[in-house]
């Protein structure tokens, strides 16, 4: 996942918070070549409006409750074959998990997803066409919808300590728990400064032989609460480098002989994430201008003793996984795959669902498939767009913060049973 799985770095996406994934990103990933060291500048384009919106039919805190109406037929949105065929290529992967997986959206079951799932299998026409025939539009809630980007990450690090590369990158403690909520006592919640916990799982670790208290945060791992547990798996060479590979969830350790090591997320400290972008932009520590991944990035190295403490103020912490095979895997245990993933809340996008999307820059506008979730991608329609590797992915995700409209494609079956 984007927090896993991977958090989103667009430039307004850290200004508010977001983040996918922490979500790890994908398979077959273009490596682009170096363009500026800036966020790309985005083409405007005119958003479609969305729909009405349908009556909320409960609390609002799923897709179904929310409240669904039917969208369009395919042929009103101007989907072009090389945009749907990427998708569908996407989509068939996801076929492999959607079938068994619960959807907590509320909106599909397993079983609805047999039919297209096996015409994707054999399709050999126009991908158009598959959609328009296997699946029908639907948009949740009021449709608006908010887009940002992330990207994989390559920075400089080694598997061993050597000069110059002293950034710990530290695997899963075995002292980390997910506890049950209902394990925890009301001592145990004073302790987590929550009255109640409303999820099923929080993360920490024992306090005495019965209770269990926070995990460490950021501060007290960087200050070295870790430290001769054996849990470093690589070094990296640079701190800020490194903060924002763990915004991203996963990414790659360029060693200095060329070597690639790829890592991913393995778990995380329990720690609400903040975004650091948002507070510096509170306190007028950014200039016109400097709100991207790539202004922040160079305030915070002009500024060094200032920027570690804001970095610390994000007490999230993730920890690291080798990775080999396919690539970083997204929510679904699949790879992830660059300009056809996005990362959704699964409470309002059923996972492996084709999201369409039209927004008010050109750049992300047609078909995704939601392969990922993020810690900070809450909501209907809020997607995190997953670009690849490199520096063209990287100047395009770091000043992605888009709006517009949003529909998802559903089976049939599940448009029937809903009513619509």
């Amino acid at each position: 996942m984007h927090f896993k799985t991977l958090v989103s770095l667009g430039g307004l996406s850290l200004l508010l918070a977001s983040c996918a994934t922490i979500i790890p990103p994908g398979t077959n990933i273009p490596v682009s070549q170096p363009d500026a060291g800036a966020a790309a500048q985005p083409i405007a384009s005119v958003a479609r409006e969305p729909l009405p919106a349908p009556q909320q039919n409960g609390d609002g805190t799923s897709a179904a409750s929310l409240g669904v109406r039917r969208g369009p037929d395919i042929g009103e949105l101007a989907i072009n074959d090389k945009d749907a065929s990427a998708a569908l290529a996407a989509f068939n992967t996801s076929c492999r998990s959607v079938i068994w997986r619960k959807d907590v959206s509320g909106l599909t079951e397993g079983a609805d997803w047999r039919e297209p799932c096996e015409a994707a299998k054999s399709w050999d026409g126009d991908a158009v066409n598959f959609f328009a025939t296997h699946l029908v539009a639907v948009q949740v809630g009021d449709g608006r919808s908010f887009v940002t980007g992330y990207f994989e990450p390559e920075i400089e690090g080694s598997r061993e300590k050597i000069a110059g590369f002293d950034v710990p990158v530290y695997a899963k403690p075995d002292d980390l728990l997910t506890i049950q909520a209902e394990d925890l006592t009301q001592e145990d919640l004073a302790r987590f400064n929550v009255e109640s916990v409303s999820g099923k799982t929080v993360r920490g670790k024992r306090f005495g032989e019965d209770g269990y208290t926070l995990y460490e945060d950021r501060a007290e791992i960087e200050n070295g609460s870790l430290e001769g547990r054996g849990l470093e798996i690589a070094w990296a060479k640079d701190s800020v480098d490194f903060f924002f590979l763990q915004i991203q969830g996963s990414g790659r350790l360029r060693s200095p002989d060329g070597r690639i090591m790829r890592i991913g997320y393995a778990s995380q400290n329990g720690h609400d994430y903040t975004g650091i972008g948002r507070l510096m932009k509170e306190r007028g520590l950014l200039e016109p201008g400097e709100s991207s991944l790539q202004g922040i990035t160079a305030w915070l190295r002009r500024n060094p003793k200032e920027g570690r403490k804001i970095m610390h103020e994000n007490k999230s912490y993730i920890f690291f996984q080798e990775l080999t095979g396919a690539g970083p895997l997204g929510a679904l245990g699949l790879p992830v795959v660059a300009e056809s993933s996005v990362a959704a809340d699964p409470k309002y996008t059923p996972l492996g669902a084709p999201v369409w999307i039209s927004m008010d820059r050109s750049k992300p506008n047609g078909m995704w498939i939601a392969q990922d979730t993020g810690g900070a991608i809450k909501g209907a329609n809020r997607f995190d767009t997953f670009w690849g590797a490199g520096e063209r992915a990287k100047a395009i995700s770091g000043g992605m913060a888009a709006r517009g409209s949003a529909l998802l494609f559903l089976p049939k079956a599940s448009v029937e049973r809903l009513g619509l």
